[in-house]
């Protein structure tokens, strides 16, 4: 079978061998359907891409793998296939449709390089989490400065703010643990104030101990700070996070509207290409 060809792109970073990791098989219609998750265990990244034709107003459906499920919908794997199905195009926005509905992400350009990509989210649901005390046990932390709640966007994730950057940079959670908690995919904890903050996501029982990015969280994230007053509505904030696994990242996140009624969750950050591969599988 094969080739089916693929290209890795770190994303949330302009510098190669940084970012968050995702591969893109630009052209996914000859792969059999019980092979996707086996590639996706292969390339071993936290996400892995496969793209189709368009069934709806996209320019391009894609679907979402982890080492060890499908999603619906992620941060860092829809900037990233944004930038490399763009980059020969001419298009100053780019459709793809998700598990999650279509999203549309806005590029700006250098000449013919892209250089930043703007996503427009799915606007979470929010609920309080259960297993607060659970939770914090398995993080080693003692408390939460904000309420700990569950934002669902396709993905759900829950939110601990500590009192520092150290604080966020020091934690040790105990992985077996956190993944034995229910009903949450990614767990947050992060620190900061103003327009900078730095966040850490550990997702043990997706087989991701800790993400070097997570563009689905950042968005959430925004929305948790802006909810309970940390941050005005419309702000962006700029967030760093994957330096204590060697991997810095920088991500932008903005919402829009109301705590009532959000009009606009908005993620954006930089992409770059490092590697184009095939398989060829017996």
């Amino acid at each position: 079978m094969g080739p089916f060809r693929y290209v890795v792109a770190d994303v949330f970073t302009d510098t190669a061998l940084a970012g968050n990791q995702v591969a893109v098989f630009t052209d996914a219609r000859e792969i059999p359907e019980e092979q996707l998750q086996r590639l996706a265990r292969e390339m071993n990244f936290s996400e892995t891409v496969f793209v189709y034709a368009p069934e709806g107003e996209g320019h391009a459906r894609i679907r979402i793998f982890t080492p060890t499920i499908e999603i619906p919908f992620a941060g860092h794997p829809t900037l990233g296939t944004a930038f490399v199905l763009a980059a020969p195009l001419q298009l100053g926005e780019i459709r793809l449709e998700t598990g999650s509905g279509v999203v549309p992400v806005r590029l700006e350009r250098e000449g013919a390089r892209i250089v930043f990509g703007r996503m427009e989210q799915p606007i979470p649901t929010v609920e309080p989490y259960e297993g607060e005390a659970e939770l914090l046990d398995a993080l080693g932390v003692e408390r939460s400065e904000l309420p700990v709640e569950v934002y669902d966007n396709g993905l759900r994730h829950v939110y601990v703010v500590l009192p520092s950057e150290d604080a966020v940079a020091a934690v040790k959670p105990d992985f077996a643990r956190l993944a034995e908690l229910p009903a949450v995919l990614g767990i947050n904890t992060f620190a900061g104030s103003g327009s900078r903050w730095k966040t850490r996501m550990f997702a043990p029982g997706d087989g991701v101990p800790e993400d070097p990015a997570t563009g689905s969280a950042a968005g959430p994230l925004a929305l948790h700070l802006a909810r309970h007053g940390r941050i005005a509505f419309g702000a962006e904030i700029e967030i760093s996070q994957g330096a204590e696994i060697g991997r810095p990242s920088t991500l932008y996140a903005r919402v829009e509207g109301t705590p009532e009624q959000v009009t606009k969750v908005e993620v954006g950050g930089s992409a770059v290409t490092v590697a184009r591969g095939e398989f060829r599988l017996p």
